[in-house]
């Protein structure tokens, strides 16, 4: 990983703050920035261990940033960071070149551990996850096709009408596919399902089922 420092985009001062003692803790040193144009700038100067951008800015979102990063072709790890998290807007950070795609409130070793997973990602040039996921995933058939409606943005309502099933049996598929690939939320299995189509792994994404208890002492 390269340095210690971590670029910081969030106009949020309480964030900042907790930011700040967490990613002190770990050994990192936090630089912020008001704007997207100043950390760009930066960057021709400084090679950070991680970039983290919050998804919503007043000038612009944590993703324009990130486009703007990869029009520059920098190596740098990022995490989009947001309190609204969503299928579209996950698969698009992944897209444009995201290492994760990040929900507040996130618990604060495991915000370390993504960032390490990231820069090891980044140094060793291996993705997070495997081709095939349905199968390493062992998903029944049926999974597979909920799964589907899932990544399409579709309710639990949507899918029991299509499949001809009741929405509770729905959720109950919905929440045996989300322990089986070791995720807690929609949007990290919209990331897992994206990055297991590029990639050779059979590695859980990063940020899944986390279950460290020392992991657990503190929530951001």
């Amino acid at each position: 990983m390269a340095g210690n420092e971590v670029f910081i985009l969030e106009d949020d001062l309480t964030m900042r703050a907790m930011l700040r003692i967490v990613l002190e803790r770990a050994g990192y040193r936090p630089v912020f920035f008001a704007d997207g144009g100043a950390l760009l700038a930066r960057l021709g100067r400084s090679c950070p261990a991680c970039i983290l951008l919050d998804l919503c800015l007043p000038a612009e979102s944590g993703l324009d940033v990130l486009g703007e990063l990869r029009n520059m072709s920098n190596p740098t790890p990022v995490l989009i960071v947001s309190g609204q998290g969503d299928i579209p807007t996950a698969v698009r950070a992944l897209h444009l070149g995201a290492a994760d795609f990040v929900e507040k409130p996130f618990n604060a070793g495991d915000l370390i551990a993504r960032i390490e997973d990231a820069g090891a990602s980044a140094d060793t040039g291996s993705p997070a996850q495997a081709d095939g996921f349905k199968t390493s995933w062992r998903l029944t058939k049926r999974e597979q096709e909920v799964l589907d409606h899932l990544l399409a943005g579709s309710t639990s309502k949507v899918i029991g009408r299509k499949l001809n099933l009741s929405p509770r049996t729905i959720e109950d598929h919905r929440a045996s596919i989300m322990r089986k690939a070791g995720v807690k939320t929609i949007a990290q299995l919209a990331i897992a399902a994206f990055e297991a189509t590029r990639s050779n792994r059979t590695v859980p994404v990063a940020g899944g089922a986390r279950g460290d208890a020392s992991r657990q002492n503190a929530s951001l």
